[in-house]
């Protein structure tokens, strides 16, 4: 039975044994250096030490733990736990038995694979560990939750809109949204909205595909189509532009076709889900499904099946912005 104490990754305080579990390496990051930063505050004299888990070799932990002349604090950091030696498998079980004084380990496990399985089993049933979840945060949900939390624990405030747009403008990695939200903090606005957003990162949100899929649903062609082509003047990718836009039209499809769909069922906010609801309206079938199509072939033209992906891609903005109307 697991004994260790969960801790968010931003409040987390130095333990002898620390766990750091999950594929998200910002997180892991974060944790660590919330560590680090809280035992040189209290300890100016701390040594810290790292190892990788795949290169261990046997009595590396003991020697590194061991009291020294003059007894300062340590740190001792192991990576890649996931894929450590055997060695590393048996002194951890030893030390996590018997740990030593004024010593702190933080062991990092990406989670993708089982190796080390015996390993966290003793970690996590030691008196005085602390886990860390570091679950990879990629899913729409897990991004806004991220956002809201982030805003939450500096006690601000944030509009839905305004975590829509900057999830929306920073879409890929967590530790590039992360400093889009530490640059948001430094506003003295009461609370930050999209405008604030706009204001920052104004030519990222308006040329994102999020950004072109919602000025199309929302039956602006026109709009669409100029915001369109001056993401491909600047580089946008076109096949991740159909990605989002397929993808929009198949959320839309699923809720057309169940209108008491629930947002668990959905997977989504229920802000999310109330918005697909009412930009499904005036929507048929039949129409629906030849979007779909249309975004089938485009999805094809922009990996390379014609020469010129960029005019399919623009048929089915107008088509969505028409709602299939011609």
């Amino acid at each position: 039975m697991s004994a260790a104490k969960v801790s968010d990754w931003r409040k987390v305080n130095p333990s002898p044994l620390m766990l750091a579990f999950g594929a998200e390496s910002y997180l892991a990051g974060q944790a660590l250096k919330s560590v680090k930063d809280a035992l040189r505050q209290k300890h100016p004299d701390l040594e810290v030490s790292e190892i990788d888990a795949a290169d261990y070799s046997s009595g590396q932990l003991l020697n590194l733990a061991s009291p020294s002349l003059f007894a300062e604090p340590r740190l001792i950091v192991i990576q890649n736990v996931e894929k450590c030696t055997d060695a590393l498998i048996e002194d951890g079980k030893a030390y996590a038995a018997n740990t030593a004084t004024d010593t702190y380990l933080f062991f990092q496990h990406s989670a993708a694979t089982v190796r080390g399985k015996a390993l966290l089993e003793a970690i996590r049933a030691a008196a005085h560990s602390v886990e860390v979840d570091c679950a990879k945060v990629d899913k729409e949900p897990q991004r806004i939750k991220f956002v809201q939390g982030y805003f939450v624990h500096e006690n601000r405030k944030i509009t839905d809109q305004a975590v829509r747009a900057i999830t929306d403008a920073f879409s890929g990695d967590l530790a590039e949204l992360a400093a889009a939200c530490h640059q948001l903090l430094a506003d003295s606005a009461e609370a930050i909205t999209e405008e604030i957003v706009d204001r920052y990162f104004g030519g990222r949100v308006q040329t994102t595909s999020f950004k072109i899929a919602d000025i199309a649903i929302n039956g602006r062609p026109g709009e669409a189509i100029a915001l369109l082509r001056h993401g491909f003047n600047t580089g946008l990718d076109p096949v991740p532009v159909v990605f989002t836009l397929a993808n929009r039209l198949r959320q839309m499809a699923r809720v057309h076709s169940d209108p008491k769909i629930t947002p668990t069922a959905a997977g989504m906010d229920s802000w999310r889900l109330n918005r697909l609801k009412s930009e499904v309206q005036g929507w048929s079938d039949e129409n629906l499904g030849a979007a779909i199509r249309l975004a089938a072939q485009a999805d094809a033209a922009a990996k390379g099946a014609e020469r010129d992906p960029q005019y399919r891609i623009e048929q089915l903005v107008i088509f969505m912005a028409n709602k299939g109307k011609i």
